[in-house]
Formats: C-alpha cells, sequence, structure tokens
C-alpha cells in the first residue's frame, strides 16, 4: 500500500529527476520496486499524476513563455506527435512496458550509451551561439515532439530524448534544455487528464492525502532541479548523466 511516507519519497524522486536525462518514470517504478510497493493501477497513476507537480513549477518559472502567443503556436506544434501517439498506444503503454523492469533498464542503459557517444562525436560549436526558444522553427518543433514521443517506453527519459534531438538538430544546449522544460507542460497536462478520464473511480478519499503530498514534493523538487541543471550545464556536458544511466542499469541487475 502507498503511504505518506513513500508519497514523499516518490514526490522527491520524481520532482527532481523529471528534467534530468535519466528518465523520471523509470527512478520511480524502481523506486516502487525498492520500496516493496506493488505496481497496481492506482500506483500506476499515481506516478503519472504526481509529475504534475513537477510540471507546474515549470508554469512558476517561466509563466512569461506561457502568455506568448507565438510561443505558445509553436509549443503546440511540437506536442502534436506525442498527443497523436500516446493516445494510440496509451493502454500498450500502461498494461505492458509501465512496471517492466527488464524494458526499464535497457532503456535506461541503451539511452545512457546514446548520451555518452552523441557527446564524444557531435560537434560542440553551437554552444556560443546566441539562441532563444524563441528561434526555434516550426519545422524543429515538429521533429522536437517526434524526437520526445520515443519517450513513451519506460527508461527512455523524455528530456533525455528532446536534448538529444535538439542538439542533433543545432539548437544550442541551454536553449534545448529550457525548450524540454516548456513542452513537457503541455505532455505531462495532457497525460494526467487522460489517467485521470479513464481511472478516477481508482482513487478514494483516503489515497487524496497521499496524491496532495506527493504532488507538492514534486513542485518543490523540481524548482531546485531546474535551477540546478541549469547551472550544471554551463560548464559540463551529458555524459555524466550518461554514465549515471548506465551504471544504475547494471546495479539494479543485481539488486532487484
Amino acid at each position: 500500500m502507498l503511504d505518506i511516507f513513500h508519497a514523499v519519497i516518490m514526490g522527491i524522486v520524481e520532482g527532481f529527476t523529471e528534467f534530468l536525462p535519466i528518465s523520471s518514470t523509470a527512478h520511480l517504478i524502481l523506486t516502487a520496486n525498492l520500496l516493496k510497493i506493488p505496481q497496481t493501477d492506482y500506483v500506476k497513476s499515481f506516478e503519472i499524476i504526481i509529475q504534475l507537480g513537477a510540471i507546474m513549477a515549470v508554469v512558476l518559472l517561466y509563466w512569461k513563455k506561457f502568455i506568448d502567443l507565438d510561443f505558445l503556436k509553436k509549443l503546440a506544434v511540437a506536442f502534436i506527435p506525442t498527443g497523436i501517439l500516446g493516445l494510440l498506444f496509451y493502454k500498450i503503454v500502461k498494461n505492458y512496458l509501465l512496471g517492466n523492469i527488464a524494458i526499464v533498464l535497457w532503456s535506461l542503459a541503451v539511452g545512457g550509451l546514446i548520451l555518452i557517444l552523441f557527446e564524444k562525436y557531435s560537434s560542440k560549436k553551437d554552444v556560443l551561439e546566441d539562441w532563444d526558444i524563441k528561434d526555434i522553427t516550426y519545422k524543429q518543433c515538429l521533429f522536437l515532439g517526434l524526437f520526445q514521443s520515443i519517450s513513451m517506453i519506460p527508461g527512455v527519459s523524455r528530456s533525455a530524448a528532446t536534448i538529444i534531438g535538439g542538439l542533433s538538430l543545432g539548437i544550442p544546449k541551454k536553449t534545448i534544455v529550457e525548450f524540454s522544460f516548456l513542452l513537457a507542460v503541455p505532455t505531462m497536462a495532457a497525460a494526467t487528464g487522460l489517467d485521470l478520464l479513464k481511472n478516477a473511480s481508482l482513487f478514494s478519499v483516503s489515497q487524496i492525502d497521499s496524491l496532495a503530498i506527493g504532488f507538492l514534493t514534486s513542485f518543490i523538487m523540481a524548482i531546485l532541479s531546474i535551477r540546478w541543471l541549469l547551472n550544471y550545464i554551463r560548464k559540463n556536458s551529458f555524459t555524466a548523466f550518461g554514465v549515471y544511466r548506465i551504471a544504475l542499469a547494471i546495479l539494479c541487475l543485481f539488486f532487484i
């Protein structure tokens, strides 16, 4: 059963990992496994819904972007691929992929290797370019949405998929990281709304406290995580995240 203690731990994990390229979904699934929390439909929904807490942190920090009509149009274009594919594959993802430890570990390891190889062989010339999020084109937004949709596979990481996609399109590091924050808002809001619509009956009055605590904890940790990541990437590459992903996958093979 998921109690208040579990809700706090899960909220901390979700909030801190949501915007890092290490897969918050993978960390929630692995944390639930370590805490011996069964992957029931309620727990899967809980893991999806507390992501909204992290998303609200983005809205607070970047609220000016959400009143810019031109930017909102680009955000909508980037969301379209994930929105369509998410609706098509919702049942498959929730019933067969979420909670599947083997898929999570493979996704973590392969994604980590891709991050390392990408940092090793990609060009670094765009790091100092003077770009703003508004300079991302509609065509690039569409491709970023396609890259993000890969993250429907648990363990891939929505942030990692979007960032790698953006860097491969020549978008500077800070710009694509911030865009990945903002693209998370419609993506996770839609995922949460869809899950609530389909599974509202799973939640009882006694479970609202746990959900609220998980949401609030996630919100606070996400603010800290966003600020930390933006500071980190000023002087560092994403290689360390790739190494971490692979190490975590190997470690979990022995302990889970």
